[in-house]
């Protein structure tokens, strides 16, 4: 019944590891050859390929994973797609229904244990009701604002002695869950009259954007309007960087005019946004000039941390197609916005050409150039993934990204290890496309031995590591609070990455001057068929700027080492 309904929900590929609790489910697969598996080496990366596939797709990500240690292993994966609001359905054995509550051999209560970090989660109770709860599971994933679903399966209930007639449920109702999709009329003709009214606009959108397929409405919109555009971190892509109207992305790391905008704003129309801290800084001195218009599909979400004006629930899609709508119909003119994009273009000017130094011959590379490099051999058009750290936001500000479902990070949870499964998935999924992953030597530990799954199953991901030997957002932390006092911040035994890496059978490229960068990546993304690994050595005391003031409002940043706003 499992086997037969993944192949009917038209899924290809399930990640996972098998154990004992499973096994029943992994002989079903085995006598099958419509969904494939891919066994990967530690459950954690089973929950980052879904999870990467679902952020380039928007379909849900699906997981298999035994009792006990493999379930708990996924943990981290699932409130890594949790935090960041992605769809992945989690399969786990469990130990037979007779059992539980036992302590009996690998039992986990995961149901309990995920509990906080789950959209929903259901336990199985009859083999009969495995395809409505599936259904119900991949459904709830998917909508409303998605998240990880979590399915126990107890063993007792996958024997194959047990047999019931199967059907597909080709829809399924939940009495107790109704997403909204459209937003209330009357609150979206109190957002639009003050979008017209206001003299120093910013639209602010977010991963919910990207989620909702909306990124074609919201930049009809922001053209109708010339309004400057904002997005956050998770945003990435849901309005094209190459348009002069998009201003970049916001919060800790963001760029100098974003920041500055919002914080001056007048009205600020979020779409799809949590308004997290990272953004916000001091939330007592967010934006104190701006009136909030909040969309959101999840009603939760709305006045959670940022008070909001108008609030509409419903789908980013249908709400600023509905706002189009409004605006086409009105005959009051819009407010001119001359000045605004004046002090704007000011702001850009301020900053052009003053954002870091490229290193000259014989000098330590510097990140910032090796991800404007791979953005130029990539001609933009890369999937990009990272891990968390310094490495992630010099590629979040130098790789521009022109569409959605491009820029694929963990955002919320900051988790490392997440960036090379997460390029597997898409990889796998997207064997035609470069997939380029940025990592450190700190995160790339993490999950190293994924490279292996790669090898069995011929993932070629291109892995581009800015080895600074350290761990570098920490140690940038230790320069500014700590007055450098690096506490186990410097990794001291590091691997030499050609031998590992050529040790699994794949090609590395060790780079080390500014002269032999180029050639490296033109070798490295000659073909989209091979799995290279870059390491790039690059200059250790370089920091990420600009960089919020802690407990500051969002114009009040560091600029460079010896600069601040």
């Amino acid at each position: 019944m499992l086997a037969r309904f993944l192949k009917d929900e038209g899924v290809e590929y399930i990640y996972g590891y098998p154990g004992g609790a499973a096994l029943h489910i992994y002989d079903a697969l085995f006598r099958q050859d419509d969904v494939k598996h891919i066994l990967v080496r530690h459950e954690q990366a089973a929950t980052h390929m879904a999870d990467g596939y679902a952020r380039a797709s928007g379909k849900p990500g699906v997981v298999l994973v035994t009792s006990g240690p493999g379930a708990t292993n996924a943990v981290t994966g699932i409130a890594t797609a949790y935090m960041d609001s992605i769809p992945m359905v989690v399969l786990c054995g469990q130990v037979a229904s007779h059992l539980i509550g036992e302590d009996a051999f690998q039992e986990t209560d995961i149901v309990g244990v995920t509990r906080p970090i789950v959209k929903h989660s259901f336990s199985i109770r009859h083999p009969s009701d495995i395809p409505t709860v599936l259904k119900k599971a991949f459904y709830i994933a998917s909508s409303g604002r998605p998240g990880p679903v979590v399915v126990d399966i107890p063993k007792d209930m996958t024997a194959p002695t047990e047999r019931y007639e199967y059907v597909y449920p080709r829809k399924v109702k939940l009495r107790s869950y109704n997403p909204v999709s459209r937003g209330h009329t009357g609150q979206i003709r109190k957002a639009v009259e003050l979008i017209m009214s206001a003299r120093r606009p910013v639209i602010f959108a977010g991963g919910g954007v990207i989620t909702g397929r909306a990124s074609e409405a919201l930049t009809a919109l922001a053209h109708r309007l010339n309004i400057p555009v904002i997005t956050s971190l998770m945003g990435l892509g849901a309005f094209p960087q190459n348009d002069p109207q998009s201003l970049g992305w916001p919060g800790m790391h963001g760029s100098y005019e974003s920041n500055m905008a919002m914080h001056n704003s007048d009205l600020v129309l979020g779409v799809g946004v949590r308004f997290d801290d990272r953004v916000t800084n001091n939330v007592t001195r967010f934006c104190p000039d701006a009136r909030i218009v909040h969309i959101d599909v999840d009603p939760s979400s709305i006045s959670k941390t940022v008070h909001a004006d108008v609030p509409i629930v419903g789908a980013a899609d249908n709400v600023l197609n509905e706002m189009l709508n409004q605006i086409g119909q009105r005959t009051e003119a819009q407010e001119p916005l001359d000045e605004w994009w004046e002090t704007i273009n000011a702001w850009r000017e301020e900053r052009r050409g003053k954002l870091y130094e490229p290193a000259a011959a014989g000098e330590p590379l510097k990140p910032q150039q090796v991800v404007e490099a791979v953005h130029r051999v990539t001609h933009g058009d890369a999937y990009v993934v990272t891990d968390v750290g310094q490495h992630q936001m010099f590629a979040a500000q130098y790789y521009k990204f022109n569409q959605p479902n491009r820029w694929i990070s963990s955002s919320g949870l900051g988790t490392m290890g997440f960036g090379l499964p997460a390029a597997m998935g898409i990889k796998l999924n997207y064997p035609d496309e470069h997939v380029v992953l940025f990592t450190g030597e700190g995160s790339f530990q993490m999950m190293m031995q994924e490279l292996s799954t790669c090898k069995q199953f011929g993932i070629p991901v291109k892995i581009v590591n800015l080895n600074n030997a350290s761990l570098g957002m920490v140690r940038q932390w230790q320069d500014l609070n700590y007055k450098s006092r690096h506490a186990h911040s410097y990794m001291e035994s590091l691997p030499d990455f050609e031998k590992l890496i050529e040790a699994y059978g794949f090609k590395a490229i060790t780079v080390r001057t500014p002269e032999e960068l180029e050639p490296a990546l033109e070798e490295a993304f000659r073909s989209k068929d091979e799995l290279v690994f870059l390491d790039i050595h690059v200059d250790p005391r370089e920091h990420v700027y600009p960089m919020q003031v802690p407990q500051g409002a969002m114009c009040d940043m560091l600029l460079s080492k010896t600069e601040r706003t």
